[in-house]
């Protein structure tokens, strides 16, 4: 099916720099996308150009009522188009302004991250899973604020296991708000990024706001609450049933991790595996799941994140150079150059 589609003002804003989302489309859709002096010309199956078409129209639509797309924004709302043939663009643009986010809209840019937006809206509990940069943190503390700002509750929790990524800080001096700090601070990244710097300590004052390490939680019960456990593969077993049962009247919990990153001491078995698997049963429990194709961060980090996953998938097999004896090693510092016979064989003209 052939579709030619004439330019209206500003349209070209849509093709992206080098044309990359026209790029983008032709790849997701399978539509070749040919541009004339005055219009653009379709190819394809008929559904996919129909899709195509509803998308320029929405862009247009979306300019007329003065709708500005944040850097990048536009790029990642059009993979989550092309992916899921029931979301159109003017009403993934808009869903952004039927919350307040604080200071700034907060879009999907993947499509899990979409399904995890609306898991947030629909489930008392929600479970995001996934690896680093994918927006889990974020997009939860996200959603903590539209509902404290639209009075769905009176509080935020926001809570994180004291525990260091394969390092040992030792002791830290300060007060005990001051040893703390370190460990939650992606977590104020997020609000002094979403709401003004004033507000944020005016909440964090009246502890309208908290952030606390999980040791604070036992005994409470926390009512008309949105709580959020950050780095939840760092918790224990007992910690982990410790929170999920902390939820009161009116409560809301999101739980973040990264099943991968486990820097729980002496092998100690991660209370989130635990919990995923405990409680895959109830329905009311919602679960989403990120992969490399969801991180929102620099292009390498989806490969590293690929490439790493598939090391595991391999059993974690390193290629490594073979280790030299000692002595081998003073023999190749002596000289300055020349070949050392190994028993892995020889080493040729290198200078250490």
């Amino acid at each position: 099916m052939k579709k030619v589609i004439e330019f209206s003002p500003g349209i070209e804003s849509l093709f992206g720099t080098l044309d990359e989302n026209l790029r983008l489309l032709e790849s997701k859709l399978q539509v070749s996308v040919q541009l004339r002096p005055d219009a653009i010309e379709l190819e394809g199956e008929g559904g996919n150009v129909a899709r195509v078409e509803a998308i320029f129209a929405d862009y247009q639509q979306l300019q007329r009522e003065g709708f500005l797309f944040q850097n990048g924004d536009l790029n990642s709302m059009l993979q989550v188009v092309s992916e899921d043939p029931q979301v159109g663009l003017r009403a993934l643009a808009q869903s952004g302004k039927q919350r307040s986010f604080g200071k700034k809209p907060v879009q999907p840019k993947t499509i899990n991250q979409r399904r995890y937006l609306e898991a947030i809206s629909r489930s008392d509990m929600v479970f995001g899973i996934g690896p680093a940069g994918t927006g889990k943190t974020y997009l939860a503390v996200a959603m903590g604020v539209a509902a404290l700002l639209n009075k769905e509750v009176s509080r935020i929790i926001l809570a994180r296991p004291a525990v260091e990524a394969g390092e040992r800080l030792g002791f830290l001096p300060g007060t005990l708000q001051e040893k703390v700090d370190p460990y939650v601070r992606p977590l104020y990244d997020a609000l002094y990024d979403l709401l003004e710097a004033e507000k944020v300590e005016r909440l964090l004052e009246k502890n309208v706001i908290e952030i606390a390490p999980i040791a604070f939680m036992r005994g409470r019960t926390l009512n008309d609450s949105f709580i959020i456990l950050d780095e939840a593969q760092n918790t224990t077993e007992e910690q982990m049933k410790m929170v999920l049962t902390r939820m009161g009247y009116r409560s809301r919990a999101v739980i973040t991790g990264d099943i991968t990153q486990v820097d729980l001491p002496n092998g100690r078995p991660s209370g989130l595996m635990q919990a995923l698997e405990v409680l895959s049963g109830i329905g009311e429990i919602a679960i989403v799941y990120f992969d490399e194709r969801d991180v929102v961060r620099h292009r390498l980090v989806q490969r590293i994140v690929k490439a790493y996953d598939e090391h595991r998938e391999n059993g974690g097999v390193s290629r490594q150079l073979p280790l030299l004896p000692a002595e081998e090693l003073r023999a190749l510092r002596s000289g300055p150059g020349g070949s050392v016979e190994t028993a892995n064989g020889p080493v040729g003209n290198r200078k250490m």
